[in-house]
Formats: structure tokens, sequence, C-alpha cells
């Protein structure tokens, strides 16, 4: 990589401790990079670690939510923070996941635009009103969502993923952190 993750000049700890770069070769061997954010948050194993458990956690566990809905979240929340690296990351992933170039360029721009059902527009429906004035959230919103199918657990991990990316979203456009140049050519 010739361009730096982050515009910060936090050098990545070297030589990396074994079990980090175990994860960066599993990285590198399955999505063939190994993801800016990773090598942006190296230069702290401790904050490093704690980003990829909190990530693979709420991304990636067991969930009443699928892979592609918590990336449609991710997406969404992104466009709205107007975050270029999850936007262009996230995006790389609904593309891929749904099979659907058009939906993850809808999702980026205007989610409004894109031929969602009742389920989708609702879960996404909370997760912008979550960015924008989670303030203003009541118990219609949730209620919102029961309707459409979604528990308890779903609504708590769609606030989770919101959540989430409305905390990263900062911190990756507060340290000019760039997306790996790969994902903007993925599953088009």
């Amino acid at each position: 990589m010739t361009e730096s993750p982050t515009a910060l000049d936090l050098p990545m700890v070297d030589p990396l401790p074994t079990a980090t770069q175990k994860y960066f070769d599993i990285c590198q061997d399955r999505l063939g990079i190994v993801p800016n954010v990773l090598q942006a948050y190296a230069f702290d194993i401790d904050k490093l670690n704690a980003f990829t458990t909190l990530y693979n956690d709420v991304m990636l566990a067991d969930s009443g939510l699928s892979k592609l809905e918590r990336e449609m979240i991710a997406v969404v929340v992104s466009s709205i923070n107007k975050c270029f690296y999850c936007l262009t990351a996230h995006g790389a992933a609904v593309r891929q996941l749904s099979n659907n170039p058009i939906l993850g360029e809808q999702l980026v721009m205007n989610y409004h635009s894109a031929d969602l059902d009742a389920r989708q527009k609702a879960m996404l429906d909370f997760a912008a009103l979550m960015t924008e004035s989670s303030q203003d959230i009541e118990e219609s919103d949730r209620g919102t969502l029961r309707a459409v199918g979604f528990s308890d657990r779903d609504i708590w991990d769609i606030a989770a993923v919101a959540g989430f990316f409305n905390m990263t979203n900062r911190v990756a456009s507060a340290t000019d952190m760039r997306p790996n140049p790969e994902y903007h050519a993925q599953n088009r």
C-alpha cells in the first residue's frame, strides 16, 4: 500500500503481535486486502482489539438481522454522516451481499430511492432517525419495527449497528481515514 490509511502520522506497531499478524493475514487471504481501518488502529493494539471485538460482535455475531441488513444500516448511517471511508467499504459489501450494484449506489445516495420491502424501509428509517435525532425516538418508532416483524432483540441490534457506525464515522472523518482503493471497483 502506498497511501497511508489515515492522514494522522501514527505508525503501526512493529512488529505486530502474533495474534494481530494472524488476523491481518486472514483478512488478506479472505478479502485480498487488510482494511485500512485495521491498519489505522494498529498504532495501539489495545485500541485495535477493542475496535475489532465490537465490530465482530455488532456485524458478525448471531442476530435476527442478516449480514446484508447490517451492512445496509452501515451505509445509510454513513451516508447521513458523509463518511467517505465507510460509504466506500460498506457500499462494496452491500453490492457483494445483495448481488446488486444498483442497491449499493442507491443506499449511498438516497435509500428512499431503493426498492425496499417494508421491513428494510422501517429498519433504515429507524437507523436514520437514530443518526439524525436519537432524542426524538419514541415507543411508536419501536412499534413500527415490531409491526414489520422485528423482535426487541432485533431492535437492539439495529440500534447497536447504527450506534457503532455513528461512532466510527466520526473517528474515520476526524482522522481522514481513507478506504482501500480496491473497494471502489468491487462488485460493480
